[in-house]
């Protein structure tokens, strides 16, 4: 029996995709918000593609924030669209 893919939904075009090729962006029982490479940071976690068009979208819809439950500044979203850039050259 073939093991089980995990699937998460992204937050940006709200397609259900594999675990593995999203990007995990979670913000901590502190309130700070971070991208989480491991997958295992504790916190409230929101799921992204590897595409700052789906940021963008995210952005625009405030799913981000609704996921998160929190208010995010410019500063963060442009924060997260450079670790994209990022993780796509890798």
């Amino acid at each position: 029996m073939p093991k089980k893919i995990p699937l998460r939904m992204c937050v940006g075009c709200r397609e259900h995709k594999p675990k593995k090729e999203l990007i995990r962006i979670v913000r901590s029982p502190e309130g700070e918000i971070s991208v989480d490479v491991t997958g295992k940071k504790s916190g409230r976690g929101a799921y992204i593609c590897r595409d700052e068009n789906c940021l963008r979208k995210a952005q625009k819809t405030k799913q981000l924030e609704r996921a998160l439950e929190c208010t995010m500044t410019q500063e963060l979203f442009d924060r997260l669209a450079d670790e994209i850039r990022q993780s796509e050259d890798e």
